[in-house]
């Protein structure tokens, strides 16, 4: 891509820049079907004009706007290099770290091109990647530090994240096997109401850890390695008194372990392993009055060598752009009422302690 000098109009403050598309790269690929990629340009900065002639972008604007879009479609070409194609949804997220380096609210280390390019795994036609500088961050922390945490509200792919770096280990033989783990406890239900035998109770619990496994290693496979011990999908219970060496394990729903809990989960660390500990502080599903190991581990290892803490907020959320508006809406009204989740912190338990 060339670009013209952009071109200063002190009367008006206005500037102007022009963006030459190669040959080699089709207008479709850059403007998107039916322009549906240049209107998204076009809504993130309503104030520039911008018009396509030929393969040349025209942008006329506010100077700081104009910079900005001249920069949106050069790393949308460093994209469309790697072979990849823009879709909607990362023209709207390479904006988003944009104007979030401009305003100094990012570091703007990483530019959208390296986090869109980053890929982690290739299963069956489809490339697993970071979407968001958060996501991208916290895949290379699970890189750098034996453990992470990747804290985070609903649908920000900690959880699917932790599993594709963990699924990349174990096929590139950083790792023996794989250990996937969640504590069975969920949405107040307790297993004894549960029908089935032990086994027919704590599967619906480890499903989504099933479900994450076949998107990234092909099903029929999956019961042999799972034979082999290759794979081992367990409750949190069944961690306990074990050593896991040469292992890459992930805890995942961690926000429903308590103190103790964790403790033992921590403390099974063996040679040559790596931990993931996922959750998501807002959503705690335990008995009321007891504590969640994942908020307090937060105090306790804040500081110590070799454990990261990766943080993820709803602008890292990749499921329907509503999950994230929902997330917000919570918050906001939490931050408002003094509440959690829509409830008063504490509960039941804490007017019971006053009735006493």
């Amino acid at each position: 891509m060339t670009q013209t000098p952009t071109a200063h109009s002190p009367a008006q403050e206005q500037a102007r820049a022009q963006i030459t598309v190669p040959a080699q790269h089709p207008m479709v690929t850059v403007l998107g079907s039916g322009d549906s990629l240049l209107r998204v340009i076009e809504t993130a900065f309503p104030a520039a004009d911008i018009h396509v002639r030929g393969n040349e972008i025209s942008a006329v604007g506010d100077p700081g706007e104009v910079a900005l879009i001249q920069r949106v479609f050069d790393e949308m070409m460093l994209v469309l290099r790697t072979g990849q194609p823009m879709t909607e949804d990362a023209v709207e997220r390479s904006i988003a770290m944009l104007k979030a380096s401009e305003n100094g609210e990012s570091d703007g280390q990483e530019t959208p091109a390296q986090v869109l390019t980053q890929n982690i795994l290739s299963s069956r036609g489809r490339t697993i990647r970071p979407k968001t500088l958060n996501q991208k961050r916290y895949v290379d922390a699970i890189d750098k530090h034996t453990i992470v945490f990747g804290i985070g509200p609903a649908g920000t792919g900690k959880t699917y994240l932790a599993m594709a770096k963990a699924v990349q280990a174990l096929q590139s033989k950083q790792v023996n096997r794989i250990i996937l783990t969640r504590p069975a406890v969920e949405a107040g239900e307790r297993l004894g109401f549960l029908p089935g035998t032990l086994y027919e109770k704590i599967d619906p619990y480890l499903r989504p850890l099933y479900d994450a496994l076949h998107d990234m290693i092909d099903p029929d496979s999956i019961p042999r390695l799972m034979a082999a011990g290759t794979i081992e999908v367990a409750p949190l219970a069944y961690m306990r008194g074990r050593t896991l060496n040469d292992a890459f394990i992930i805890l995942d729903e961690a926000q429903n372990t308590s103190p103790e809990q964790m403790k033992m989960f921590l403390t099974r660390l063996g040679f040559d392993s790596k931990i993931v500990i996922t959750g998501d502080v807002t959503q705690v599903d335990l008995p009321n009055g007891t504590k969640s190991g994942l908020r307090q581990v937060q105090d306790i290892l804040d500081g110590v060598d070799d454990v990261h803490f990766s943080r993820l907020s709803s602008h890292d959320v990749v499921r329907h752009k509503l999950v994230g508006r929902i997330v917000d809406a919570y918050e906001k009204y939490d931050s408002k009422h003094g509440t959690e989740n829509g409830t008063h912190k504490g509960g039941r338990s804490k007017a019971g302690h006053k009735g006493k």
